[in-house]
């Protein structure tokens, strides 16, 4: 289904540069997108300027109105979108089909949340007004990733629309029919150009961050792309969010149940088949339990390898780097107790893979792995553990179980992280927003002070004339 332009027959006409996608379970053609080159960014850029004058000036609550109608739209194309993401990244129909959901309720949350998005009044001279406005930025160039594709985007560009900002949507290249249907149901639930859709690669994605006219770009994917994003950024004066690769560690204390533990730690390494921004990446254990929690945790791995809705990884480029980083940990004295091979037959699956014996100075336990392997790390004490959690250039999220209050409020002093989750891989309050630090990234990239991030802050201060 992808969006051809009729093409030029004339012989002198330059062939259109396209992205080929595969289904990553069969490896069986999805279709093709054309890459926009630098004349669509521009013109993409120059319509959503142009939308922006408009829009910037509808009122707070009539932008919520028109983003519930953007929900409802969203909603009602649901399952389209479900089997897009199924056939491009391999992800699991019902985890798919969550993630469209997931994107609904962040879009309603928006639309309720935005006109609550206020300024502050402050204390001056009696006899005059002193307060604080929020005003949008302009065009906010949103660059999305493939794991999560209409959650991630609908939270950015349901953040920046509802506070008066247009967009420019650039969507993951693995994932490029999902992102022009996204566009065109998001866009045409609101006025003209206020989103707007440019498919491509990386190319496409530099071209649009280096375009005049954006004002800020919200960026979710890999580290080496939000650095490359943050430095071209810094050329043009645009405000940038982004949440990057992470190295998420999980510390399982001497005190708890150990096939518990195994259980947070299979669904922390393996959901989604690893790739979550926010997955497990290594495993700290106390020795008092480390054998028993490595014994359920192999047969946590081996049950999902077995599951038919285990899912492959997004491509055999992603599985070849994966083990990749396996190889290589054996290859330093890592021992692996399950898993490790690659699966025969087509597609880019990956076993769910559990390695012992590790150690801090393997690649897999500094660098981020994106894929089903949990790597563990025996220490003989809680306080070594949090060391060695903490030593790391990454700084999105750490997972801590344990029983011990002392050692949770310790942890969540010590860890230099966004997010110190306790006794529990995944979850939270809604509302919550927490900025990444390092390598991980930079700003609030979700909830409330995703509006901040959206806005800029104008003082008021209105005197009294004589």
């Amino acid at each position: 289904m992808s969006l051809h332009p009729i093409r030029s027959t004339e012989p002198t006409a330059a062939p259109e540069a396209e992205m080929v996608i595969s289904d990553p379970r069969t490896g069986e053609p999805v279709g093709r997108v054309r890459i926009a080159d630098q004349a669509d960014v521009a013109a993409a850029v120059e319509r959503t300027r142009d939308a922006f004058r408009s829009w910037s000036e509808v009122s707070p609550a009539e932008r919520g109105v028109r983003l519930r109608t953007a929900a409802s739209a969203l909603s009602a194309h649901a399952d389209e979108l479900a089997e897009l993401n199924e056939r491009e990244t391999g992800k699991p129909r019902a985890d798919a089909l969550g993630g469209v959901l997931a994107g609904v309720a962040t879009l309603e949350q928006y639309a309720e949340l935005g006109p609550l998005h206020t300024g502050r009044t402050l204390r001056g001279d009696p006899s005059a007004i002193d307060y604080t406005v929020a005003e949008p930025r302009g065009v906010v160039a949103v660059i999305t990733p493939w794991n999560d594709p209409v959650a991630v985007a609908a939270g950015l560009i349901g953040a920046a629309v509802v506070t008066g900002n247009t967009v420019v949507h650039k969507p993951s290249e693995r994932c490029p029919h999902l992102g022009e249907l996204l566009g065109r149901v998001l866009g045409g639930a609101l006025p003209p150009d206020v989103v707007v859709t440019v498919s491509g690669d990386a190319g496409t994605g530099a071209q649009l961050v280096a375009q005049p006219g954006v004002s800020m770009v919200a960026h979710v994917g890999s580290t080496a792309a939000g650095e490359r994003i943050a430095r071209a950024a810094a050329l043009t004066g645009a405000h940038v969010v982004r949440e990057n690769g992470g190295n998420d560690a999980l510390i399982v204390d001497a005190d708890v149940d150990p096939v518990w533990a195994a259980e947070q730690a299979a669904l922390g390494a393996f959901a989604n088949s690893g790739q979550i921004c926010t997955s497990v990446e290594r495993i700290l254990v106390h020795a008092a339990i480390a054998q028993p929690f490595l014994s359920a945790l192999v047969a946590e791995a081996e049950q999902r390898t077995a599951d038919p809705l285990f899912g492959p990884l997004v491509d055999t480029a992603l599985r070849r780097d994966v083990h990749a980083q396996v190889l290589e940990a054996l290859e330093s004295g890592a021992v692996a107790l399950t898993g490790a091979a690659l699966s025969e037959g087509a597609g880019s699956f990956y076993p769910a893979t559990v390695l012992s014996g590790c150690r801090p100075t393997m690649t897999i336990m500094r660098e981020e792995t994106f894929g089903p392997v949990a790597p563990v790390q025996v220490v003989d004490s809680f306080d070594e553990a949090l060391r060695l959690a903490a030593d790391d250039r990454y700084g999105l999220a750490a997972t801590v179980l344990t029983r011990s209050l002392e050692h949770a409020a310790d942890a969540a002093r010590r860890l230099p992280v966004g997010t110190v989750k306790v006794n529990a891989v995944f979850g939270g309050a809604p509302g919550g927003s927490a900025e990444p630090r390092r390598a991980s990234g930079s700003g609030f990239g979700y909830g409330p002070g995703l509006l901040d991030e959206m806005t800029l802050t104008k003082v008021v201060h209105i005197g009294v004339a004589p």
